[in-house]
């Protein structure tokens, strides 16, 4: 059976939550894709996150099921690209490993890109506040406003939420964008975006239901800095990003490229 959806979720140090949100994929995606797989990167784990992974794949039915075990620990950025450039479906969702935002929200995402009309479609908080059941810290809120506004002012950007961890990509058309990646770290989001809107590909932003969950390994005041610099470098490096599209590009085949004609 061909796969038609790859489901990515990124995690480290994720064994207290994993597992019930594996079963919970699982499970909307045996009542609702059948030709679909469900991929875990365990990004350099120190506890059983892989253990807890394999352990609810049990339950996958005829759904494919893949670990993929980084060592050591990479960053997101880099568990994301490992994933969706193994993802053997056509088209590949990441979400992050807490399901913040609830996989019921999948055809949000997948839909316009099935119906031919994007290439990269992502959930966004900032579109619809009435769909945030539970928001985040006032403090983190604010910051990611913030966020966005100098990612807005630096890269050109027009969108209102880069970071909501629920993005779907058209494989095939995304692999340059893919191979063209180096942040393997916090503002990784931005710079997907970023290649995507070089490369010429369609984006879209879609609102998406969201909550906040405990457990975030980000620090507000010490990694927002460190995203704001990872910000500035995605700009100085709009070059070498269309060097590396186009050696990309080159490899791929015909069929590849059917979805890329207006990219460069």
């Amino acid at each position: 059976m061909t796969t038609n959806l790859s489901i990515v979720i990124p995690a480290y140090n994720e064994a207290s939550r994993l597992g019930q949100s594996l079963i919970t994929i699982l499970d909307h995606l045996k009542q609702n894709q059948q030709a679909a797989e469900v991929i875990v990167v365990d990004d350099g784990s120190t506890d059983n996150t892989g253990d807890i992974a394999q352990q609810a794949f049990l339950n996958a039915g005829k759904l494919e099921t893949r670990l993929i075990t980084v060592r050591p620990n990479r960053g997101k950025g880099y568990a994301v690209r490992t994933g969706l450039l193994e993802a053997r479906g056509e088209i590949a969702v990441f979400s992050d490993a807490d399901l913040s935002t609830p996989i019921t929200e999948l055809t949000k995402v997948v839909g316009p890109i099935e119906d031919g009309k994007f290439d990269v479609v992502f959930g966004s908080r900032a579109l619809d506040s009435r769909l945030i059941g539970i928001h985040q810290p006032w403090r983190r809120e604010m910051g990611g406003r913030v966020f966005n506004g100098l990612v807005r002012l630096a890269t050109g950007l027009p969108f209102k939420d880069t970071q909501c961890g629920f993005k779907a990509f058209r494989i095939n058309a995304c692999k340059p964008i893919l191979n063209a990646a180096t942040i393997d770290r916090f503002a990784f989001d931005v710079e997907l975006l970023y290649l995507a809107k070089l490369a010429g590909l369609r984006l879209c932003e879609v609102p998406v239901r969201w909550d906040h969950n405990d457990g975030s390994k980000v620090n507000v005041i010490r990694d927002s800095w460190r995203m704001f610099l990872e910000v500035q470098t995605i700009r100085k490096r709009r070059k070498a990003y269309l060097d590396r599209i186009r050696t990309s590009r080159a490899k791929q085949t015909p069929d590849e490229l059917k979805h890329c004609e207006s990219a460069v």
